[in-house]
């Protein structure tokens, strides 16, 4: 069974650590995503489960077995780089072949497995040919099957998308996916596409300063944030965030700094009197609203179609967003009144930024 797991572990460069104790367990046969900003320790721990990079401390596990002290190449691990790695002197056959003839598999058997891999990922037609002569989505997809053809037990990915345009980034997305889904093995992934996280990951690690936020499925990190950061982080758009101070005479309300008064859900959540907590709201659940509790003044307007997007701000100067399904008559320059049910707001402290769970 290829279950990764990670036990406190950390990596230091001299007096720098960067990563600060990570624990996690990845079970046999999932897809698991790496998320975060840039310099947040994602590729550092992925190089650190491949055994490219020795760790500080902890210990990483792979199929129930400690591999700290086993090299890179006896793992049976296969990593697909953001770069391709692929050998430009070599054909697209050569570089599928090569790791097969290092450990002398037989002529016959290396012949098979490049001919069914090739098929899998249909790049039957780009054998002979060279890297140079290879589209950028075309050289991916060879450095895919230079994994695949391998049979490991743990496929890891390196950012290997970063380097394609929008659309061809959908595609192998997609194409990603359904190889997953096709060999059931173990993949983990690096990103800091956290929509790329959230259309292909069976669990998203949301790493942030070398320590781990978050560890769930892609709808628990964006239904129940942990925290403001990965409130922030999971969503597109962001998600809006309003400052106040909590009001409990008669019923819980947020008072904001505007003299408006936001009505709370109160079910799960303990607030104090005073107490300052950060509202958060998504995009698409924010609405104008006859009546509605916030007014806001519209910066810009964009209407794509089949949605529209509002940018504007509070009365003190909060920027905010709305999302809306259809087209919309608001223009810029109005100030419109704004509102959401309760159910759809999350709640913060907004000193240690935790979540203030309900339940």
């Amino acid at each position: 069974m290829a279950t990764v797991g990670l036990k406190s572990v950390r990596k230091s460069f001299g007096s720098a650590e960067v990563i600060k104790g990570i624990d996690l367990e990845i079970e046999h046969g999932e897809f698991c995503v790496f998320v975060g900003p840039s310099g947040c320790g994602k590729s550092t721990l992925l190089r650190m489960i491949s055994g490219l990079e020795p760790i500080t401390s902890g210990d990483v596990s792979i199929g129930g077995e400690v591999v700290n002290d086993i090299g890179a190449a006896d793992r049976g691990l296969a990593m697909v780089f953001q770069s391709y790695a692929l050998y430009p002197h070599m054909t697209v056959r050569q570089n599928l072949s090569f790791g097969l003839e290092n450990i002398n598999t037989p002529k016959p058997e290396i012949a098979g497995k490049v001919d069914e891999v090739s098929k899998m990922l249909q790049i039957g037609e780009l054998l002979e040919r060279r890297p140079k002569d290879l589209s950028g989505g075309q050289r991916q997809r060879v450095a895919i099957g230079r994994a695949v053809v391998r049979e490991p037990r743990v496929f890891l990915f390196d950012e290997p998308l970063s380097n394609l345009d929008a659309e061809l980034r959908v595609d192998m997305r997609g194409e990603i996916a359904a190889l997953h889904k096709r060999l059931g093995n173990t993949m983990i992934y690096v990103t800091h596409d956290q929509v790329e996280a959230m259309t292909m990951a069976d669990k998203i690690a949301v790493l942030r300063s070398g320590e781990l936020e978050q560890f769930g499925t892609p709808l628990e990190l964006f239904n129940r944030p942990d925290n403001l950061f990965v409130a922030g982080f999971i969503g597109s758009p962001r998600m809006n965030f309003i400052e106040g101070t909590i009001n409990t005479d008669g019923g819980t309300s947020l008072s904001l700094t505007t003299e408006e008064t936001v009505p709370l859900p109160s079910d799960g959540c303990e607030f104090g009197e005073g107490q300052t907590v950060t509202l958060g709201i998504r995009p698409n659940d924010l609405r104008p609203t006859d009546g509605g509790f916030m007014s806001m003044e519209v910066a810009s307007v964009e209407q794509l179609g089949t949605d529209s997007y509002l940018y504007g701000s509070l009365k003190n100067g909060t920027a905010v967003t709305i999302h809306s399904p259809g087209q919309t008559s608001v223009s810029p320059g109005q100030t419109i009144e704004v509102g959401a049910g309760t159910d759809a707001m999350h709640l913060f402290d907004t000193a240690s930024g935790k979540t203030l769970r309900r339940d």
